[in-house]
């Protein structure tokens, strides 16, 4: 539903607000109210390091981390759903968009995973958004979806209790996509890296799934000692080796 025309967003997260007009059609008392975003995420735990970005209340760290598994809250991070006839005409910050679905690429902290003929998802993971896909056929998912990471040794042991696919067929190259169940919700889920049966997966689910999603990966995780952790986490797993 369209907002009345004194309550308005603004492309930088801000709402205008305005008590009328004067004659010439100019509004009067406009102030910029920022607009708080908040995560579908709740973890446990105490967050030790936070820092405010485009509206959310990002956590970096939580105390007592460990060394791993984690369980990291993305729902922050930028996403995008891009749809074309022809999606080798379209190439998101100069990244070509992968031709085969399932198949992903994950370059300059943008990972692209293509998701079918028309479809791709575009997850910024890394560094600075300067700024937002807003060409046609791309539809912002940021606050439509719930992301989360699991990361660390143990993972294979984790996802085998949640997931009735098998998520690390080695004949798939990293990063890869596989759209299916995961804990009885449908997902899209990209295992960025494996390694001695750890590694990075990533997946994204419907909102309102955030809580029941979190509940059953720690369950799931709790002997192999899975923590919360803050995005700071994030960079160590995405650049786990696979290489002896």
């Amino acid at each position: 539903m369209r907002r009345p025309a004194h309550e308005r967003r603004s492309y930088n997260n801000t709402v205008l607000r305005s008590k009328g007009r004067t004659d010439e059609g100019i509004r009067e008392d406009t102030k910029l109210v920022s607009i708080n975003r908040v995560s579908p995420v709740s973890l446990p735990g105490n967050p030790v390091k936070t820092e405010e970005r485009d509206g959310w209340t990002v956590v970096l760290e939580y105390e007592a981390e460990g060394s791993g598994p984690h369980l990291i809250d993305l729902s922050h991070r930028p996403k995008w759903d891009v749809q074309d006839t022809d999606l080798s005409n379209i190439t998101p910050r100069d990244v070509n968009i992968p031709e085969k679905p399932g198949s992903c690429v994950y370059d300059k902290g943008i990972l692209i995973n293509r998701m079918n003929r028309t479809q791709a998802s575009i997850w910024h993971l890394s560094g600075i958004l300067q700024n937002p896909l807003k060409d046609n056929g791309f539809t912002d998912m940021t606050d439509a979806v719930t992301c989360l990471a699991i990361a660390g040794k143990g993972l294979f042991s984790i996802t085998e209790k949640l997931c009735p696919l098998d998520l690390f067929d080695p004949k798939h190259a990293t990063p890869y996509l596989i759209q299916g169940p995961f804990a009885h919700v449908s997902c899209q889920l990209v295992v960025m890296n494996r390694k001695d049966g750890g590694g990075t997966l990533i997946f994204t689910c419907s909102r309102g799934y955030a809580n029941d999603m979190v509940h059953a990966v720690l369950e799931a995780g709790n002997t192999f000692g899975i923590r919360p952790a803050g995005e700071n986490a994030l960079d160590q797993w995405i650049s786990f080796s696979e290489n002896p």
